[in-house]
């Protein structure tokens, strides 16, 4: 297809033509919501809500959006090289093409219709209409209304869902896309059951128009069905003309895709059913799904306006490329920057809660990067959350591996409880390994994603083991097995003079004891603890990993040589 200005090839026509439908379909909304309080209520707002869009000015814009809207969303279904695609870009695409077929007896009846007859369609005309005398008309309609109401609302989310304030207003924006089409079909069903008790007498016809209800809507079905159809015959011609000019994208793990030349390198993936993570469902705006290009980057395509935008704000260094933009007219080998993540291991035993509402001694973890919130100012949203993630990832699987509960999520930190269904020992033996386990993963994640992060992530840890009250608790549906008490507050401590001392971790002389491992008194620091009239017992360790123990040491029921842990280095 011949390319497009920057300003049509954007995505920003669709996006500001999605919005005039919108602001439409709420007016719409609010209008018959208004039948909750009467019929003559929707009639005297409808002036108000609606008199624009039926005024010529308002009339134009209305039709040029929806022309627009429509054309360049055919475009961008023409423009993808596959239809391999998320759930949630599926049903946005699947609900666009649907509507204009749900609605279009509507818009026959109430705006066409009486533009050439000159009798004006009233809300009480239309919903005794589709209360009254056509029913099936009536529930097609909410259906078009719930399937125009979906397909705007995932269309806004993808679009706004990067912008830093978006967070902050999730759940109000959701609260309000649920309840303006429960409100508004509400309104439809109350204004029908009181015009159904009230007596009709049908008002005569000053005029017929010159085509018939019926065939005006089957020429508009046609006007929309012709370039459905146009572009996927389109498509199916390109993939015959191209099925020998393909290119090949090259993988780490030795994988080779094959796919169309046009095709983006996400595309490219989701063809070859390679992993690769995009937040923003290729819209070039997250900057997830961004590879390294590891050979031929020679004669690649410029990056776009979006392109550079994004990956300056992203702070890319040369021969990154955004995957969802880059269309190589050459074989290329990439790496993707972010790995998918893993799903958990299935066969890791879920561990035994113990009853609520006792109290237990416990090997408690407190986890936390040192400085994240202050880097994060710099990243881009998606990269903080997909990198916050992957971290979680590590604590997860580095505790579950080991034994332990993850009680909690704070921040980016984290605590883990080890010994509700275990002996003291072995529970202080598991809260080591998974001290160690994290330590190892946040290296390994170091390690790959060193050119994004710039400086390495540090993290903090404190181990105690004490007494803990453990129960069910919370609010709603906000209750939990969690456990308070000295021991948790004791490890919370040790998790902060980590970060005084600059060191990975610092760790009580009780759990050590527990476990069996050497404490040279040499390295003991009494550490004082808010609230709390004894100081602890505590050894720092600058790196977290030799906190480790073999693995046959940390299975009920065995016994073996313990690593040491008074080695000299703190």
């Amino acid at each position: 297809m011949p390319a497009w200005p920057d300003a049509l090839r954007s995505r920003s026509l669709r996006i500001w033509s999605g919005g005039v439908l919108g602001l439409y379909l709420l007016d719409h909304f609010i209008n018959v919501a208004l039948g909750l309080v009467s019929v003559r209520a929707m009639e005297a707002a409808g002036p108000w809500l609606g008199g624009f869009w039926h005024a010529p000015p308002g009339s134009a814009l209305l039709v040029a959006a929806l022309l627009v809207h429509f054309g360049l969303s055919l475009r961008a279904l023409y423009l993808r090289r596959t239809l391999r695609m998320t759930l949630r870009e599926a049903s946005q695409l699947g609900l666009g093409l649907l509507l204009p077929f749900l609605i279009l007896s509507h818009v026959v009846g109430a705006r066409i219709v009486p533009a050439l007859t000159g009798v004006p369609s009233t809300y009480a005309d239309q919903v005794r209409t589709f209360w009254i005398v056509s029913p099936g008309g009536g529930a097609r309609q909410a259906l078009a209304l719930v399937v125009a109401w979906a397909h705007g609302c995932l269309g806004f989310w993808f679009a706004l869902r990067a912008r830093p304030w978006f967070a902050r207003w999730t759940g109000a924006l959701s609260a309000a896309a649920l309840l303006v089409p429960v409100l508004a079909l509400l309104g439809f069903a109350e204004a029908g059951r009181e015009l159904a008790a009230l007596p009709w007498h049908p008002r005569p016809h000053a005029g017929a128009a010159a085509v018939s209800p019926e065939a005006l809507k089957n020429w508009l079905t046609l006007a929309f069905a012709a370039p459905i159809a146009g572009v996927l015959l389109a498509r199916g011609a390109r993939v015959w003309r191209g099925r020998h000019r393909r290119i090949r994208v090259s993988y780490p793990d030795g994988r080779t895709v094959s796919a169309p030349r046009g095709s983006t390198v996400l595309e490219a993936s989701r063809i070859g059913g390679v992993p690769h993570v995009s937040l923003c469902g290729g819209r070039g705006r997250c900057s997830t799904c961004r590879v390294r290009v590891t050979d031929g980057r020679d004669g690649l395509p410029a990056p776009s306006a979006q392109e550079r935008a994004t990956l300056l704000r992203s702070n890319a260094p040369p021969g990154i490329r955004l995957a969802c933009q880059l269309r190589p007219t050459g074989d290329l080998a990439v790496m993707p920057v972010f790995a998918p993540p893993r799903p958990r291991n299935p066969g890791l035993p879920a561990p035994r809660l113990a009853s609520a509402s006792r109290e237990r001694e416990l090997a408690v973890l407190f986890c936390d990067l040192r400085g994240f919130t202050r880097r994060a100012e710099h990243w881009l949203p998606f990269d903080t959350v997909f990198l916050l993630n992957r971290y979680f990832e590590i604590v997860g699987e580095a505790v579950e591996a080991a034994g332990g509960y993850l009680d909690k999520f704070i921040g980016d930190g984290a605590l883990a409880l080890f010994g509700l269904d275990a002996a003291p020992d072995l529970a202080c033996r598991q809260a080591l390994t998974a001290a160690a386990g994290v330590a190892r993963g946040l290296r390994a994640m170091n390690d790959a994603y060193a050119a994004e992060l710039g400086e390495p992530l540090r993290i903090a840890m404190g181990l105690h083991f004490g007494p803990a009250i453990v129960g069910d608790m919370g609010y709603g549906n906000a209750v939990g097995l969690t456990a308070v008490g000295d021991g948790i507050n004791v490890a919370s401590r040790l998790e902060s003079e980590a970060k005084e001392r600059d060191v990975e971790a610092v760790v009580s002389a009780a759990v050590l004891v527990r476990a069996g491992r050497d404490v040279p008194p040499g390295r003991v620091r009494a550490i004082a603890v808010r609230g709390r009239v004894a100081a602890v017992d505590a050894l720092l360790f600058a790196a977290a990993e030799e906190l480790g123990v073999p693995p046959e040491a940390a299975v009920p029921g065995r016994s073996g040589p313990q690593a040491g842990c008074g080695s000299g280095r703190g």
